[in-house]
């Protein structure tokens, strides 16, 4: 006798092709990320990320390990490939896209509300994914922090204060900013309904859980005086002196772009909107990361996490009110919401990705919007110069001879490129450079990169203009422009052991 499975209902058939739907965006934003990552070159900041990768701890001086593990994973999966090396970062911004979607469903939206939001949030994700840097990570921790918020206020499930707990480690281990998002949770437990949470095993189960993953970088960071703090404290002063943080605010529309307004009736929905009162704790979770930062004066940028939650809220409220519209009025302002999110996406494809041909007047415009891309461009010929002035140096000379580089871009492109040249291994005090001292013997010549002459005066008896460095399209960044001057120095006037203890420095 012939058994058949029960018939799928409408509802779970719908189901799957919204989960179909959601999956494509994401698998497309990877697949382009994969096919243009490698049209340009390193940047500086992935330079820094590949040296900690070839030295694995529990602990770095700018950050913490989940970026250099992942990146050291790259480095065995694919090898020395720039496309490999930002595989992890690109993987977890199509994660979080998927997330922004099912967020949407969690409240209660239809199809056309979970693709607005995971559009959405695919702008910046775009971004995000153009390189392997800890923002990605960051920015998947706090997504996935507010979607297991939702569940938990959608379910009232307290199982999932375990798996808030597993974000929030991961988050912890990603970068330092996730005790903000733990605080905007800690403020919604204590402002809303999961006050009732409290009195649950779970939650405390869930925050054992977050310490304990935590707990190995934290005891890293003991055993090396905090000096992640001393850093944060460094950049954090450097930024405000350099005027970084002073338009917090306004950035938050560079961040949002057109989807601004989508974001806004994100606020309503949880703080103000019927529908939304059960989720009311993730309008706190907006509300108190943007108090302290701003009062804090933190970077534009560190906000981004916040905005998938306020896109799914906006695309579910907005659905459920165009619904008692007329239908022409109803399908303008959907016409209108959706022009706005894929115009954010196309514009961030055509100038924060690397898809501009180089040194085209596209290019050129996009990297007067990006910075960044000012950073990708040179690295293989500074290390060929370097090669070219250390082959031009006696024999003498070349047998003790090392590089001194000031920043890590400059380091990390000796290390990455120098061993085809036969050039030594970089020595630098910035960052978690210092950790590898300056080699033994210690050398006698150095070739040194990145400092003034006045500050190498101080330092060494012998200081010698020796080269010049400018990359091939003669694009402006800190090593053609501020730092192009290369010096042959001799005789430092301290010894190794008592100039290095002091040499330290953050950047």
């Amino acid at each position: 006798m012939s058994t058949q499975g029960s018939p799928i209902s409408g509802e779970t058939r719908r189901d799957r092709i919204d989960l179909a739907l959601l999956l494509g965006l994401a698998s497309l934003t990877i697949l382009y990320h994969l096919v243009t990552g490698n049209n340009y070159g390193y940047h500086r900041d992935e330079l820094a990320t590949l040296h900690d990768a070839r030295h694995f701890a529990w602990g770095y001086v700018a950050y913490p390990p989940v970026t250099p593990f992942l990146a050291r994973l790259s480095l065995l999966l694919f090898g020395p490939s720039l496309t490999g090396f930002r595989f992890f970062a690109v993987l977890a911004c199509g994660v979080s896209i998927l997330l922004a979607g099912l967020m949407a469903r969690a409240l209660g939206g239809q199809r056309g509300a979970q693709l607005l939001a995971a559009c959405a949030a695919t702008a910046f994700t775009l971004v995000a994914g153009s390189l392997m840097q800890y923002v990605s990570f960051d920015y998947l921790a706090w997504v996935a922090v507010s979607y297991f918020v939702i569940r938990l206020c959608q379910t009232d499930d307290p199982r999932w204060w375990l798996a808030l707990g597993c974000a929030i480690g991961f988050g912890m281990l990603s970068k330092y900013s996730m005790p903000v998002c733990v605080a905007g949770v800690g403020v919604a437990v204590f402002c809303t309904r999961l006050r009732v949470h409290l009195r649950s095993k779970w939650l405390w189960l869930g925050a054992a859980i977050s310490l304990l993953i935590f707990l190995p970088n934290f005891l890293w960071q003991m055993s090396h005086h905090f000096i992640s703090l001393d850093f944060l404290r460094h950049i954090h002063e450097r930024d405000v002196r350099i005027g970084r943080t002073k338009d917090f605010l306004p950035d938050q529309l560079k961040l949002t772009l057109l989807a601004f307004p989508l974001a806004a009736v994100g606020i309503y929905f949880y703080f103000f909107a019927s529908i939304g009162r059960r989720f009311r704790a993730l309008g706190w979770m907006f509300v108190v990361p943007l108090i302290i930062f701003l009062a804090a004066k933190g970077r534009g940028y560190y906000l981004a996490g916040v905005y998938p939650m306020l896109y799914a809220g906006g695309a579910v409220w907005g659905e459920k009110w165009l619904s008692r519209l007329r239908s022409g009025w109803a399908i303008t302002l959907r016409s209108v919401a959706w022009f706005a999110v894929v115009t954010d996406m196309v514009f961030m494809l055509a100038f924060f990705t690397p898809l501009a041909p180089f040194n085209s007047r596209w290019w050129w415009t996009a990297a007067k919007l990006n910075g960044d891309m000012h950073e990708e461009i040179g690295w293989p010929e500074l290390v060929q110069k370097v090669a070219q002035i250390r082959n031009s140096l006696s024999p003498e000379d070349r047998a003790h001879l090392g590089i001194l580089a000031a920043n890590y871009g400059e380091a990390g492109a000796i290390e990455l490129y120098g061993a085809s040249y036969g050039l030594p291994q970089p020595i630098s005090g910035i960052n978690s450079f210092w950790a590898q001292g300056y080699g033994d013997p210690p050398p006698e010549v150095l070739i040194v990169l990145g400092f003034s002459p006045e500050s190498l005066a101080r330092k060494f008896e012998s200081v010698e203009l020796i080269g010049r460095f400018d990359n091939r399209y003669h694009v402006p960044n800190e090593e053609s422009t501020d730092n192009s001057r290369i010096y042959l120095c001799r005789r430092l006037r301290k010894s190794w052991p008592e100039f290095w203890k002091d040499f330290q420095y953050f950047g």
